[in-house]
């Protein structure tokens, strides 16, 4: 199963009120597992960034001036993201200014379906509680040290941390900073569809007893000779 933790960062709450998004941030997750593939694109918004939102992520006019619009990145975006399922905290609002910048360039919008919430997750799994990423970091032990202001890779690689203890621990190898080594992984194409388990070098023992496998042969013989389980011996 192929997912996509992102984030975006943008000028301001509302793209009705002309806000835009000016940094997108994902990462690509194989049976909850991290491949090493992420995406991060900084984006000229092509208005002026309020001084509030500034506060928030640090991005300026200045450093986004020279940096490319959306409508020349979605292509790059959308091969990205493919059909993965996307797992987005606070979804409803990244979701908004997504299909709002696709709208504009000419594009289809992506379905809320496509989106897992971790912002509802965590409400759902612990009622009353704080649910911010900051908070569920502060929860289940995950570092953001080094989230001194909001940017979206980070936050997608914190929060990619963070979704798969809300759905049940984090795999012992799971590290987002690290040269991927899944066996699954393609370093072409992503992960490889073609990927099969390699046998032990050495067989485990057999756990059943030789009283239990007499109990068993003496059971099989009572079902007849049209028994399946003749069939598959």
């Amino acid at each position: 199963m192929r997912e996509i933790v992102l984030d975006t960062e943008t000028t301001g709450l509302e793209p009705s009120d002309g806000h835009r998004i000016v940094e997108i941030g994902a990462v690509e997750l194989f049976n909850h597992l991290p491949t090493g593939r992420t995406y991060h694109q900084y984006i000229n918004p092509e208005r002026a960034m309020p001084k509030d939102a500034f506060e928030v992520h640090g991005l300026g006019d200045d450093f986004l001036r020279d940096k490319p619009v959306f409508s020349a990145i979605c292509s790059a975006f959308l091969q990205f993201i493919g059909d993965a399922q996307l797992v987005i905290h606070n979804a409803a609002f990244d979701m908004k200014f997504l299909n709002s910048e696709l709208q504009r360039a000419g594009l289809p919008g992506l379905p809320m379906n496509r989106a897992t919430d971790t912002l509802m997750i965590a409400r759902l799994r612990y009622p009353g509680s704080p649910a911010s990423l900051d908070a569920l970091c502060r929860r289940f032990g995950v570092d953001n040290t080094a989230r001194e202001k909001h940017g979206a890779l980070l936050d997608s690689e914190i929060l990619a941390e963070v979704y798969l203890e809300l759905v049940g621990g984090r795999q012992p190898d799971f590290a987002l900073s690290a040269a991927s080594t899944n066996p699954r992984q393609d370093s072409a194409s992503g992960p490889s569809q073609d990927w099969r388990p390699r046998p032990r070098p050495v067989p485990l023992s057999p756990r059943i007893t030789e009283e239990e496998t007499a109990a068993h042969a003496a059971f099989v013989a009572r079902l007849g000779e049209a028994a399946v389980w003749k069939k598959r011996l």
